[in-house]
């Protein structure tokens, strides 16, 4: 994410692993914390809808200052995504 402070605009980025695909991928990849529970699962997805996890997931971020998921490991981590396991910020 990239904020210009001048004009107070912000702008998404490095989409790297994003793909536009007829067919479900099959691809392991991405930054744990923004992948969703097809992926951390290891099922075929679509690449248009995890890629929308991911951008809910950077919102979050945005809106409550923090990760929605988080953990020490990544097993533990996976685990949460899997469940839709997290806490909503009060405030």
């Amino acid at each position: 994410m990239i904020y210009d402070s001048e004009t107070g605009i912000v702008k998404i980025i490095d989409f790297g692993f994003a793909a536009s695909s007829k067919e479900p991928l099959k691809v392991f990849c991405g930054t744990p914390s923004f992948m969703s529970p097809e992926i951390v699962c290891k099922k075929e997805y679509n690449g248009a809808a995890a890629d929308v996890w991911a951008l809910g997931v950077v919102m979050y971020v945005m809106l409550c200052g923090g990760l929605r998921f988080n953990c020490e490991d990544e097993k533990g981590l996976y685990r949460k995504i899997q469940k839709g396991s997290y806490l909503t910020p009060v405030g």
